[in-house]
């Protein structure tokens, strides 16, 4: 399993964009690291997590405790999955990886997260609609400002500042329409005021906008 470990980080790495951010290059040789030195370490407790006097039973191959065969597995799911959708989004590992991290830290599906950013900046981090909306989320500098009033507009094209503040809108959207994902996504995309505004007249707000994030197959 920890060769399995190794294997999967030096695939992500391979896949890691190669560009100028420097922090965000920083961060991710830090992550690299870690997840290497986690493996490791986490061969060494398995391999010496035999209690005294069962050293015949590691000879014949006696499993690790199931806390660190549990931990493992969910690494290996985790790097799969940043494999996978790096792959399918044609898209760095670490923005992948970023993605999904922050996606459920502010409580949002990472399927919606991805097809978020997919439909609304084809995950390009200096996208500028006509109107000003901003970066991988195309968050309005106002709208942003609701979560950070002291935020500076070019703050929004730094990669996690833009996707913590787009999600979090997403999410408070969810809270409002109670779960309802499509009104939520109808919102974010038309504006809350607009969508509440078509419901109280008993029309339906709907646009398409939230088949084209929810669609499963999606090509740049």
């Amino acid at each position: 399993m920890q060769s399995l470990l190794l294997k999967l980080q030096a695939d992500i790495e391979s896949r890691k964009r190669r560009h100028w951010d420097i922090a965000a290059t920083a961060r991710s040789a830090i992550l690299g690291t870690a997840l290497a030195m986690c493996a490791f370490l986490l061969g060494i407790r398995a391999a010496g997590a035999v209690p005294a006097g069962g050293t015949l039973m590691a000879q014949f191959g006696a499993a690790p405790p199931a806390g660190i065969v549990d931990l493992q597995q969910a690494q290996i799911a985790k790097l799969k999955r940043v494999t996978e959708n790096s792959s399918r989004y044609g898209i760095p590992a670490d923005l992948a990886e970023r993605i999904e991290d922050i996606a459920l830290a502010e409580g949002i599906d990472a399927r919606i997260a991805f097809g978020l950013v997919a439909t609304e900046s084809e995950f390009n981090r200096r996208a500028v609609s006509p109107v000003g909306a901003v970066g991988y989320t195309q968050l309005m500098p106002s709208t942003a400002r609701y979560f950070r009033p002291d935020l500076e507009r070019e703050a929004l094209f730094d990669r996690d500042t833009n996707l913590r503040l787009g999600f979090r809108f997403l999410r408070t959207l969810l809270d409002k329409y109670e779960g309802n994902v499509k009104l939520a996504l109808l919102a974010y995309n038309r504006g809350p005021e607009r969508v509440d505004a078509i419901l109280r007249d008993g029309g339906d707000p709907d646009n398409g906008y939230p088949r084209l994030v929810l669609r499963k197959n999606w090509h740049r």
